[in-house]
């Protein structure tokens, strides 16, 4: 490993266990088992030649926003045994694209998106686990469903076997009030537990992907179990978060 390349993979793997440490107090905290929750390295404008660090640091699993970042990485890394996940706002005409490379899609919030993914995932002889994103700050430039659309939603899933419901997913309101951001992630609680009581058979809203580097204690205090982590890994990224997450400043 050149100098550089070491330099990189020290930063990328101290980061990483201060992460894991911080996931872990905020477990016991809330009187929860660390291993209830996953950690989702966020890699985002990260170059490839990097997160083939970051793998080698111990990021086997990678989380991206843009289908076709993600693409193009999941491409030069293939020899990589990475697990992708998209978790940012879908095209209905990129859904050939990620039905490819991904293992995880976690936005999913329109019957029109997960028609095309089924159809698509069905052509490659695959499926994937899928998370139903939700609205829960009730912002007009944020992608999800609105929480009172959500029954309705779920209902017609079964239709569409190649989505393996596992949970739901939320970006929550971006804001130093950590009342507001908490209330975010309890709605997000109260709809896991309605889910769970009325649900289609074989469905499952076991999780909760809540949480980004910002706030993903708060995220964990109130049952986030998959955390989406990229600054507190892999440092400030060159463009503000709005860029990447619509409704967030």
């Amino acid at each position: 490993m050149k100098p550089l390349e070491e330099q990189q993979f020290n930063e990328i793997k101290t980061n990483l266990e201060m992460v894991k440490k911080r996931i872990v107090q905020a477990c016991i905290k809330a009187d929860r088992d660390p291993s209830s929750v996953r950690l989702l390295p966020v890699t985002k404008t990260v170059p490839a030649e990097r997160l083939r660090i970051a793998y080698a640091a111990g990021c086997h699993e990678m989380g991206e926003n843009k289908i076709q970042e993600a693409r193009e990485k999941s491409e030069i890394l293939s020899d990589l045994n990475i697990k992708w996940a998209v978790i940012g706002h879908l095209q209905t005409n990129k859904a050939k694209y990620l039905a490819r490379f991904a293992n995880e899609f976690q936005a999913l919030d329109s019957l029109k998106l997960a028609e095309e993914l089924d159809k698509r995932l069905q052509n490659e002889g695959r499926a994937i686990d899928v998370y139903i994103q939700i609205n829960s700050s009730g912002e007009a430039s944020k992608f999800g469903l609105a929480p009172e659309d959500i029954r309705d939603f779920v209902a017609q899933l079964p239709n569409y076997s190649s989505l393996k419901i596992k949970g739901l997913m939320t970006l929550a309101i971006f804001s130093t009030d950590h009342d507001r951001v908490r209330a975010c992630f309890v709605k997000m609680k109260a709809i896991q537990a309605m889910l769970r009581q009325e649900a289609p058979a074989g469905m499952s809203f076991d999780e909760l992907s809540m949480g980004m580097s910002g706030d993903y204690e708060l995220a964990i205090e109130e049952g986030a179990t998959v955390v989406r982590v990229g600054q507190a890994i892999f440092g400030k990224r060159p463009l503000p978060d709005s860029h990447y997450w619509p409704g967030v400043g």
